[in-house]
């Protein structure tokens, strides 16, 4: 499981990478065919904005991996380990059932619809740009799962805040 998650964590960077670089070129492109041309390109322009939104969702994904999804842990830290242990494993369930309903069942919906739409610019269905949203919602479930494996196996600590237990005090445990 270690390896799957080193795997799509590899994969994840590289493609936000990706995205973002080619966000910054196009942007650039954007600036040059407005100001230097004197014709601005407004391909580049929305293909920005769909761009940004699928570095958003893959970088969440990266975060759902990270267990570094906001929390308020002031009550969760105050209980016993088991019943940290068990707050932890319930909120990966409740971020796993909301990939499953909202990104993956949801997203599938939304993608197969906008098959029928073109871009107004690129002239690409606008379902190719949506199918961001069901394939974030697979990898938050992935993530989710190696989390509760981790979590049970005590591999990570309970508490995302905190350092796993094999290196506290910078000592092997």
């Amino acid at each position: 499981m270690k390896q799957l998650r080193k795997i799509l964590d590899r994969i994840l960077e590289f493609l936000a990478g990706i995205s973002f670089l080619a966000m910054v070129v196009l942007t650039c492109w954007q600036v040059f065919t407005r100001y230097i041309l004197k014709s601005p390109s407004s391909w580049s322009e929305e293909l920005v904005s769909y761009l940004f939104a699928w570095m958003a969702l893959l970088g969440a994904s990266l975060v759902v991996g990270e267990r570094g999804h906001m929390n308020i842990p002031v009550v969760v830290e105050r209980m016993s380990p088991g019943l940290q242990k068990f707050f932890s494993i319930f909120a990966e369930i409740i971020a796993c059932i909301f990939a499953a309903v909202i990104l993956v069942f949801g997203g599938v919906q939304i993608t197969s619809l906008a098959m029928g739409q073109m871009t107004s610019s690129l002239g690409v269905a606008v379902g190719v740009f949506y199918v961001v949203l069901p394939l974030s919602g697979v990898l938050n479930i992935i993530y989710t799962i190696l989390n509760i494996c981790d979590i049970l196996s005590g591999r990570i600590s309970v508490l995302p805040s905190e350092e796993a237990p094999a290196s506290k005090n910078g000592k092997e445990a």
